[in-house]
């Protein structure tokens, strides 16, 4: 790569990093930017998701504060996760691609509408929980929210980007907590998936990685990380919902418009 490539790219992974830990879809920077830079799909895409690991960590040891009390709802919900990575990094290497792009828009549509209505959400769901009427019933709800982790693990396996926003979404209506609670255990989730994806690449597609892309974002979006997460913690619930469907909108019209092409 020429040294302006490179430039472009460490600032892509820079951007990335900051914005996954706040909210995810980091992938929606940097994946066009190696594209346009003429690197295939699938190189810049196993790339891209081994080099941003660095910044996904950095982005939750920055949130770290937010997880306490939190180790056995982690417990819980990690397996899931990384099952649903293996699972997604599995359809990645053996389906068209075309596939998933078709059923994600839809995902992320439902993952904004759970993060713009997560409070009327939430109260909805603590209050079945609080009536005995439905007790029983809403026992479920611990086992739906695995499902959703899981599913939400399958796409960030297979597709990556925007994966943030639907975990946001999902655990800001299942889990009691802020959203700033909820973000902080998104990064660890994410976190999982893309160790399982990266081990994945380097396992069946080591040849298809781009080394000197995976350095260079690996590395800029760790700053990124550390520099998002000192953000996103001091952002208002509203202020950060805000954030958060901008995002998913840019994430929503860049799907719609590669389905158009």
């Amino acid at each position: 790569m020429e040294i302006l490539s490179s430039i472009l790219v460490f600032f892509a992974g820079l951007w990335a990093g900051t914005i996954n830990a706040v909210v995810g879809s980091g992938t929606l920077v940097t994946f066009p930017v190696l594209i346009a830079l003429g690197i295939t799909p699938v190189v810049a895409s196993m790339s891209n998701a081994m080099g941003l690991v660095a910044g996904t960590a950095a982005g939750a040891w920055g949130y770290r504060r937010e997880l306490a009390g939190r180790g056995r709802q982690l417990l819980k919900l990690l397996p899931a996760s990384l099952l649903g990575g293996i699972t997604g990094a599995w359809l990645l290497l053996h389906l068209p691609e075309k596939v998933f792009h078709y059923v994600a828009p839809v995902l992320l549509v439902l993952a904004l509408l759970m993060v713009m209505f997560q409070p009327k959400l939430q109260s909805w769901v603590r209050t079945r929980e609080q009536n005995p009427e439905h007790a029983v019933r809403d026992r479920s709800h611990g086992v739906l929210l695995v499902v959703l982790v899981y599913l939400a693990g399958v796409y960030g396996g297979y597709f990556v980007a925007a994966q943030g926003i639907l975990l946001v979404g999902i655990l800001g209506v299942f889990l009691s907590g802020t959203m700033q609670n909820a973000n902080a255990m998104k990064n660890i989730l994410v976190l999982g998936v893309n160790m399982v994806a990266a081990i994945s690449y380097l396992l069946f597609a080591f040849d298809r990685i781009n080394w000197l892309v995976v350095l260079l974002i690996a590395v800029s979006s760790t700053i990124g990380g550390l520099v998002g997460a000192r953000v996103g913690r001091k952002l208002s619930p509203k202020v950060l919902r805000g954030v958060i469907f901008t995002l998913g909108m840019v994430a929503l019209v860049v799907m719609v418009a590669n389905l158009l092409k």
